[in-house]
């Protein structure tokens, strides 16, 4: 398998439909760059092509890219990787989704890239990798990085479960792309002087630089339906969310499910809000909400 076709293994595709009043148009992700070691649930990859209108009108090499909740990484990784700001910074609280990030962007991605080419995947090592999590930050990312490839839908949630006939009967092997994983990690680090990561707080990150110019926010929540489902931490104070985001200096884009809730906090604090008809990996079509305080660039 050559690097092009790792780095777009067609197994991995998802065909979604994004249209909003502004835009009605089927986008392949096969054609966006699958840049994140994560398959991650909720993941923005279909939502690229939106960050990339938006960050060529308000980015720029003098701009830093905040991504808040970051998860897989998708918006920072293409906002750096295309040269669309100048640096970013990645905010996660989920301590294993943080220990890949820690490991990828402090000098052992090489480390990491390896040990996956050369994991010999079954039921049995999968269980003793997961096991082995709690000894140190390397063996806690390797041990993420198994659980998001092995587990249904990539949930890391307490409670997830393998997969029993994944694709084509391959069972967990079904979404275990080593050398895929392996050059996406590579690739990684070789931008990490632009990446920074915090593992904390997505509030607390967004109050020290709410007066900052220079900084721009994709603020990607748990959402209300889902998001306990999905996520370890998905619990939060959604009115707090925005309210924050009322005194950020910089321009933000905020994504959310289609809820009634948010819907009502977005008027209330005068943001503007943009309906975007996705279609899920199971060809569920749904809305989601972009909302910002000026959308005028889409």
């Amino acid at each position: 398998m050559n690097r092009q076709q790792s780095l777009f293994d067609s197994s991995e595709d998802i065909e979604q439909n994004v249209d909003s009043e502004y835009a009605n148009k089927v986008i392949n992700v096969a054609s966006v760059p699958m840049r994140s070691p994560f398959r991650y649930p909720g993941g923005k990859t279909w939502l690229v092509p939106y960050i990339r209108t938006w960050l060529r009108e308000r980015g720029g090499s003098d701009k830093e890219l905040i991504e808040t909740f970051a998860g897989g990484g998708i918006v920072s990784l293409t906002a750096i990787f295309e040269q669309l700001v100048g640096r970013v910074t990645l905010v996660e609280l989920d301590e294993d989704v943080a220990a890949v990030w820690q490991v990828i962007t402090t000098g052992d991605a090489k480390w990491l890239a390896d040990e996956i080419v050369t994991f010999d995947l079954t039921v049995e090592s999968a269980h003793a990798a997961i096991a082995q999590a709690g000894q140190s930050l390397r063996t806690r990312a390797f041990a993420t990085i198994v659980k998001n490839r092995v587990n249904r839908g990539g949930i890391l949630a307490e409670g997830a479960s393998f997969v029993k006939q994944g694709e084509n009967g391959k069972g967990i092997r079904s979404r275990w792309y080593p050398i895929t994983l392996k050059h996406r990690i590579v690739e990684i680090d070789q931008l990490r002087d632009k990446i920074k990561f915090i593992h904390g707080d997505a509030f607390e990150v967004l109050r020290i630089n709410q007066n900052r110019k220079d900084s721009l926010y994709f603020i990607d929540p748990p959402y209300v339906k889902a998001g306990g489902r999905l996520y370890r931490h998905s619990t939060i104070d959604h009115l707090a969310l925005f309210e924050q985001a009322s005194h950020l200096a910089g321009d933000f884009l905020i994504t959310y499910d289609d809820h009634e809730e948010i819907r009502e906090l977005a008027n209330r604090y005068g943001f503007e809000i943009r309906f975007v008809a996705m279609k899920s990996t199971h060809h569920v079509q749904k809305n989601e909400l972009l909302i910002g305080r000026d959308l005028s660039w889409l």
